[in-house]
């Protein structure tokens, strides 16, 4: 279970050393967001990117935040404790290497770009440096995320911790020891929103397809989507649970359950589009 939001918000507002965000696009903008929000102090935020979209330039305007297209030691107090790096993967290596040399020994690099590698970012940094790897979700930019985090062998508790509290703005945030499974959490919460999406689509289409208005097929659809995730998400009961309670023997449920649990329904349909996702993932990886 993760710690309390109030715990997590405590640790983000009694951070002493400065904070780099490298990235302060749709995705570290809405990090940025919480963290104000959260009680970090503006002065401790440091921004590198070389054009913030124009919400973000109002908003580190407002907070008198640093912002520059590169930043360098000269521009901080002292060695960061911790470095997020948010930037497109494509142009990770480009943007990196500078940043690296920003890194203290007791700093902690945070990186929420898809498909890079822990050693890619250590191969970088001095020996000994924290690093996190983490695939957010797109909920994130709502707040309604689920982070997955591996973190390298130089990871104290207190880094962790530190983890925790600064990807609670935008979600909630689960942990694996292997860096490989970070491949499978890619396939299964990074992905996921677009299997989500996509079962609302198909849900529209079956109903056009069965004579209703294509305008109330899509509402239909998509409130039946969205107002069940939110009973799950209130809900004490697995998602099992939930689906017996709404089946009734011999019903319309249970007859389009019938269908949809059939042996090559969609639970295997789902296991190879998972398997197919986590393929990927490592091929992007290297």
């Amino acid at each position: 279970m993760n710690e309390p939001e109030t715990t997590k918000s405590n640790v983000v507002e009694t951070l002493s050393t400065p904070l780099v965000l490298a990235g302060a696009g749709k995705m570290g903008g809405a990090m940025l967001t919480g963290w104000l929000a959260g009680g970090l102090a503006p002065a401790q935020v440091f921004v590198q990117d070389p054009g913030p979209p124009p919400e973000m330039a109002s908003l580190l305007s407002d907070h008198g935040i640093t912002s520059k297209p590169t930043l360098t030691s000269a521009d901080l107090p002292e060695p960061p404790a911790v470095i997020v790096v948010a930037v497109k993967p494509q142009i990770m290596d480009d943007v990196f290497p500078d940043l690296a040399r920003l890194a203290g020994p007791d700093t902690l690099v945070l990186s929420i770009a898809a498909g890079r590698t822990i050693a890619g970012f250590e191969r970088h940094l001095a020996d000994r440096i924290a690093v996190v790897r983490t695939i957010p979700n797109t909920p994130a930019a709502i707040g309604r995320g689920i982070t997955a985090c591996v973190p390298n062998a130089h990871v104290t508790d207190r880094q962790r911790t530190l983890t925790d509290g600064l990807l609670a703005s935008i979600g909630e945030v689960g942990w694996v020891d292997d860096e490989a499974l970070i491949d499978v959490a890619t396939a299964v919460s990074g992905s996921g929103p677009a299997y989500v999406f996509l079962l609302a689509e198909c849900l529209a289409a079956a109903g056009i397809e069965a004579g209703l208005d294509p305008q109330l097929a899509a509402r239909l659809a998509e409130e039946t989507v969205s107002g069940a995730g939110e009973l799950m998400r209130r809900s004490d009961l697995d998602p099992a649970t939930l689906r017996e309670n709404v089946t009734s023997p011999n019903g319309t449920t249970y007859a389009a359950l019938q269908v949809l649990m059939a042996d090559d329904g969609l639970r295997p349909l789902m296991v190879k589009a998972v398997a197919a996702a986590t393929r990927r993932s490592r091929e992007l990886a290297g």
